[in-house]
């Protein structure tokens, strides 16, 4: 079961990783020199802005920029292997089972009892309530079964801050592995999400740390991380999508450790796989999606800014958001894909993985030359990029569209029909300002949900459990009572006959979730 996976032994070993990580990126450190001038160079600029609880840290850069000139080739490497431990212990997260276990059995009973306050029964059936508002699908069984023949890679799709503690939960009540993940060094200091997030098994990303040894260092211990037979959540995206699209490039840094560590198992000799599981996490509503999508537009209209602040930041945000969640069944979806090998072939239940024949291939013949495992970083690249669109088509099949996003798609074409031409910064300005008869915006609703229909048949697209079968003023219904007292400004504002269009930037934000499929605006592309 769960309790078997290597993270309940991590604090016991995370000294000898933290070694390993040192050892490997010192050793790889072909031009010192150069490795360190980088390092101090930006940590310089970085820091010298930041006066204050850093002032030492800026000191010893400057330091090292001072002396890099005068030591000696030895003593440079020293250095690097110094830095890189730093770095290594700041890194490296923790895990403790004590936990673990109050996350996994008292959090649910706590959350829900917060949820329903007045039925005291609900303790007594918390699983089965979260259950309802939190649906889980895919092949499960395939994956439970490849967690335990081998380090299993889970890239979902990334909303919210709040996704690795719901992901996380998943895992759990699926029966499968907890893994360890990389979260932003910033959300260490909400105390909610850091309590749980520093004891069970993150490890801080600093993303304001941006040359190269650094980087080495973080993708060197994702790298022993999986070797080691840790399960691992990589959020390929990168940060939260902004703009609500599922994503459609991802960043691939940590999903290429797959591949090195792969290679470094079978140098070993005790060859690891590695299993790669894309996913989708779908929400009727996003606790952040104000903020989002205000920094999206600003970004996009070239005047980007970085989010100091937003609602996961704010404990009644999340208790609120929460509470609108379990007024609809299914509201939270985690949709598993097809498990994948590193090298894009599909894997079956005991670990084989098959080409587009079906005939068995040995994931090993990818990366050996001569007989020998080798890694060769361009060639590693090529299948990192090949599997980094391989999670993105497995995003666009596997994308579950719930009732906020259909009619939030069906209000914004009202929306662009009211104002042909006109772009998209233009269109949001005309918040309040459009009323849609409400038999107009059924018919809307219900035209979208026909096209969604078709292409799930050709499984392009899958709809919610809300959704299926549904008829479309249920479907609205489900979607205004959602947005009703949760955004601070109503993102349909239901009126005399009909409705008005509200924070129409709220309804791109919503709506953008359809633009993988082709059933909504893609504000990427130009109108045809």
């Amino acid at each position: 079961m769960a309790e078997a996976a290597p993270i309940f032994h991590f604090n016991d070993e995370r000294s000898f990783i933290v070694e390993e990580v040192v050892a490997r990126v010192s050793q790889a450190a072909r031009d010192p020199l150069l490795l360190l001038n980088d390092a101090a160079w930006c940590e310089i600029r970085r820091l010298e802005a930041r006066p204050g609880k850093e002032r030492a840290e800026y000191e010893r850069f400057r330091e090292l920029a001072r002396s890099l000139g005068r030591i000696s080739e030895s003593e440079r490497r020293r250095r690097v292997e110094e830095v890189a431990r730093h770095y290594a212990k700041d890194i490296a997260g923790n895990f403790d089972p004590r936990v673990y276990a109050l996350s996994t059995k008292v959090l649910p009973t706590a959350l829900s009892l917060l949820l329903s306050p007045k039925d005291l029964k609900l303790g007594l059936h918390a699983s089965n309530r979260l259950r309802e508002h939190l649906v889980t699908q895919g092949p499960i069984e395939r994956i439970r079964a490849l967690s335990r023949r081998g380090t299993v890679i889970f890239a979902p799709t990334h909303l919210s801050n709040l996704d690795s503690v719901v992901f996380g939960f998943a895992l759990d009540r699926e029966g499968l592995p907890p893994a360890t993940y990389g979260a932003g060094k910033n959300l260490f200091t909400n105390p909610f999400l850091s309590y749980f997030m520093q004891n069970l098994g993150a490890y801080r990303v600093d993303r304001r740390i941006r040359h190269d040894l650094y980087k080495e260092v973080l993708k060197t211990y994702s790298s022993v991380l999986i070797e080691r037979g840790y399960h691992s959540l990589f959020f390929p995206g990168g940060t939260r999508s902004r703009s609500g699209m599922v994503e459609e490039k991802l960043k691939l840094g940590l999903l290429g450790t797959g591949v090195e560590a792969f290679v470094h198992s079978l140098r070993r000799a005790h060859p690891q796989r590695v299993f790669v599981v894309p996913a989708t996490i779908n929400y009727m509503l996003t606790l952040e999606a104000s903020t989002l999508i205000a920094d999206y537009l600003a970004e996009v209209g070239r005047n980007r800014y970085i989010i100091e602040d937003d609602e996961s930041t704010r404990v009644e945000r999340v208790v609120t958001l929460v509470r609108k969640l379990v007024m609809t069944t299914g509201s939270v979806v985690i949709r598993f894909g097809e498990p994948m090998d590193p090298f894009t072939n599909r894997v079956l239940d005991d670990g084989r993985s098959v080409d587009l024949r079906g005939r068995t291939v040995d994931p090993a013949t990818y990366v050996t030359r001569e007989g020998q495992p080798v890694i060769d970083e361009a060639r590693d690249a090529q299948y990192t990029r090949e599997l980094g669109e391989a999670i993105c088509r497995s995003y666009a099949r596997e994308t579950v569209l719930l009732a906020s996003h259909l009619v939030a798609g069906a209000a914004f074409g009202k929306l662009r029909d009211a104002f042909p031409g006109e772009d998209l910064f233009k269109l949001l300005r005309h918040r309040d300002e459009v009323f849609v008869p409400g038999d107009e915006m059924e018919r809307r609703v219900a035209d979208l949900v026909d096209r969604a229909r078709a292409l799930e048949d050709r499984g392009l697209v899958v709809l919610g459990p809300g959704v299926r079968g549904a008829p479309a003023a249920a479907i609205l219904e489900a979607a205004t009572r959602a947005w009703s007292g949760y955004h601070t400004h109503a993102v349909l504002r239901p009126a005399q006959g009909g409705f008005v269009l509200g924070d129409t930037n709220l309804l791109l934000y919503y709506q953008n979730r359809l633009a993988v499929t082709g059933l909504g605006f893609h504000p990427g592309r130009r109108r045809g």
